[in-house]
């Protein structure tokens, strides 16, 4: 199966100074685990729960934290004609939970492993 058959086309993201209470109750409100980090129009980074736990067990005061501080820059994307069981394998190898799914350089949606989990339980 491919990509385009299961990834989310919404993306939420949160402005790149976005404080981490504000980007925890954004995360909350659309019961997601990750945001694209936003400046301007560029996506400049993702921002999981993963980031969240870990500012909030290593800084002093994590709430001053911004999401640009906290995210991952090093942003791995997949492709709408990609094969889930590849992108799958690419997320467990580079140890990530959340995939933007890119489309000629543009963010047009997300893909998580409880996704494609979901995905491979329930297909035949």
């Amino acid at each position: 199966m491919r990509i385009a058959n299961v990834y989310r086309p919404l993306v939420f993201g949160c402005p790149v100074t976005a404080k981490l209470p504000e980007v925890a109750r954004r995360m909350t409100e659309k019961n997601i685990g990750a945001l694209a980090v936003l400046e301007a129009d560029r996506v400049t980074g993702v921002i999981t729960e993963r980031d969240l736990v870990t500012a909030l067990a290593t800084s002093a005061d994590p709430a001053a934290l911004s999401a640009g501080m906290c995210a991952s820059s090093d942003i791995k994307t997949a492709t709408l004609d990609e094969d889930t069981r590849e992108v799958a394998r690419r997320m467990l190898d580079y140890g990530i939970r959340h995939i933007p799914v890119d489309q000629d350089g543009r963010l047009i949606g997300m893909v998580s492993m409880r996704d494609l989990l979901a995905l491979e339980t329930l297909t035949p």
